[in-house]
């Protein structure tokens, strides 16, 4: 929700809101999993409890909307059960150096860190400056990386103009770069592998 110059961001669940702030990206929400170790507390102190990353052996988030269909999940009445519908908010002031907000599903985030999904949007936005055509880009880049759950990517712009080039770190004359979650994926395959 934005409101004057107020971004207010609720979330329930594994899909993700990251502002792009001059090319570095904040997190505008958390994944609700249960190996997050405050969920978990959350979790075990109603009652519930992670199997092998999944609450009560089940689900692979800890907060949701739906889902009311699973035993034991949801309580009605204090103080519920360990599946919570309760977003958490975070709100920030917008500035002229905010470029834009992309929300995407756990599909875009399980092959693109936040940093890199900046990153790819930025360029994306800098050769065409069509948020439609970048959010397809992402959801088709994405599934090129070898995704297959749901792949949802919405972005919501607060400039008209295209995002500037990035900028070096007057200190170091360098522009800061991240790894792309393909190239992550890779290094650990080989780390794991020796």
């Amino acid at each position: 929700m934005i409101f004057g110059r107020s971004l207010l961001v609720a979330n329930a669940g594994d899909c993700r809101a990251v502002l792009s702030r001059r090319g570095t990206a904040i997190e505008m929400s958390k994944d609700h999993r249960p190996c997050c170790m405050n969920e978990r507390k959350r979790v075990e102190s109603l009652g519930g409890y992670v199997d092998d990353g999944y609450l009560n052996g089940q689900l692979a988030v800890t907060r949701a909307l739906g889902d009311w269909h699973l035993d034991g999940m949801k309580e009605v009445g204090e103080p519920g059960g360990p599946l919570s519908a309760e977003p958490e908010l975070k709100m920030v002031t917008l500035t002229k150096d905010d470029e834009f907000l992309i929300i995407g599903s756990d599909g875009i985030w399980d092959f693109f860190s936040s940093q890199n999904a900046v990153d790819f949007a930025r360029r994306r936005l800098q050769d065409h400056n069509d948020l439609r055509l970048c959010c397809r880009e992402m959801v088709d880049e994405a599934v090129r990386r070898g995704a297959s759950d749901n792949l949802t990517a919405v972005m919501v712009s607060f400039h008209p103009d295209a995002p500037p080039p990035s900028r070096a770190n007057k200190r170091t004359g360098r522009v800061t770069r991240s790894i792309s979650a393909e190239g992550l994926h890779s290094l650990r395959v080989l780390l794991e592998g020796q």
